[in-house]
């Protein structure tokens, strides 16, 4: 029996509450819209269930199918600011504190054989 990912029975509390927070704005977008489960599953090429779980915020539910609801609703051009490396300020700080000064010096070859 293959090992069972903790992150998908258990996720962070943090984690479950952002994807909650996403399912229920995307329920929302699709009632807004007048559209049903079915109606929206069959526009990205997925079934009722898929966009059910994604509405209810399972972990279990791909990327991908977060990702083809916002596209459904016209909500994807928000996607591309997530993770976005301009705005991740504490990396930037990382980077600064790791970035190399000068170029090593190159050892001269020796003739020594």
């Amino acid at each position: 029996m293959p090992a069972r990912n903790m992150l998908l029975l258990a996720p962070p509390y943090p984690v479950a509450l952002a994807l909650t927070e996403l399912g229920a704005n995307l329920r929302t977008a699709r009632l807004r819209r007048n559209l049903t489960v079915e109606e929206v599953a069959q526009k990205i090429g997925a079934g009722r269930r898929a966009v059910s779980d994604a509405e209810r915020g399972k972990p279990t539910t791909s990327v991908a199918i977060y990702a083809a609801l916002l596209w459904a609703f016209d909500l994807l051009a928000d996607m591309h600011s997530l993770a976005d490396p301009a705005r991740d300020q504490e990396g930037q700080v990382l980077a600064r504190s790791k970035a190399r000064i000068r170029a090593r010096r190159g050892e001269a070859l020796d003739n020594d054989f």
